[in-house]
């Protein structure tokens, strides 16, 4: 079963400690921060690239698109990048995924004061035509579920930690919760995307984390897994995973920027 399938699962399976403080079971990790510190110092080389001072936008758009490649591929609606971008597929999932992207500009300045509003919107671009349109911006009515959402919101809003770890247990929590039908991981991975940007990691959006994840599928799966329990070393293993994947991330940029005509 890929993270982020279209396949629903009860929350009681979510056996995290994290409840009431989502960082709770970060602190004291040292290995994390040597890991996002790397991270932060990979992103910051990447931004460096001439070509982001000449040519951002097209190169923002790029990245947008093979995001949400990346990002319905891990849930489980795998397509060649330039057939989507031929606009040849019509996969619901896949289409959810460019939707999302599309909107994250606009949802980027709402994360930080409302994120239960903006988690909710993405749910309805993300799962349109794969869910019951009664069931869209609507996470499962469980009260455990809207006590680990109320958490999740108060990290965006109040949260002191890096941006990078603010939005890999965003990631992880997600993911591991499934409170919103349908392709829940999509939703996981554009939020987590939100924050990275709201929290100044990647201000630009032009670091394709979601093609690390892809191109580390089986540690993705296995380290989100590991962060479900709630374990230190799953924590720790999703964190670490987390902050590779932004370094993996911004060492594909110069690739794809060399791959466009500017």
């Amino acid at each position: 079963m890929r993270v982020g399938a279209s396949c629903p699962v009860p929350a009681s399976r979510y056996r995290t400690t994290v409840r009431g403080d989502p960082l709770a079971g970060v602190r004291g990790l040292a290995d994390v921060d040597r890991a996002v510190t790397g991270a932060r110092a990979a992103v910051d080389d990447a931004y460096r690239h001439p070509a982001l001072r000449r040519h951002g936008g097209p190169v923002v758009a790029e990245v947008s698109l093979r995001a949400a490649v990346a990002s319905a591929a891990l849930a489980g609606s795998r397509y060649e990048v330039e057939d989507v971008r031929a606009g040849t597929v019509t996969d619901p999932v896949l289409q959810g995924a460019l939707r999302c992207a599309g909107a994250l500009p606009g949802l980027v300045e709402i994360w930080p004061r409302a994120p239960r509003q903006v988690l909710a919107r993405l749910h309805l671009l993300a799962a349109r035509d794969v869910v019951d349109s009664d069931r869209l911006g609507r996470p499962l009515a469980d009260p455990e579920v809207a006590a680990r959402l109320d958490a999740l919101a108060r990290l965006v809003t109040g949260g002191a930690a890096p941006g990078l770890v603010r939005a890999a247990v965003v990631h992880g929590e997600l993911l591991a919760l499934r409170a919103f039908p349908g392709p829940y991981g999509v939703v996981a991975r554009a939020a987590a995307r939100i924050e990275l940007v709201s929290g100044g990691l990647d201000p630009r959006g032009v670091i394709p984390v979601e093609m690390a994840h892809l191109s580390r599928e089986p540690e993705y799966v296995g380290a989100a897994g590991a962060f479900a329990t709630g374990t230190p070393d799953g924590v720790r293993a999703w964190l670490r995973h987390c902050a590779t994947a932004a370094r993996v991330g911004a060492g594909l940029l110069p690739g794809l920027i060399s791959r466009l005509d500017l």
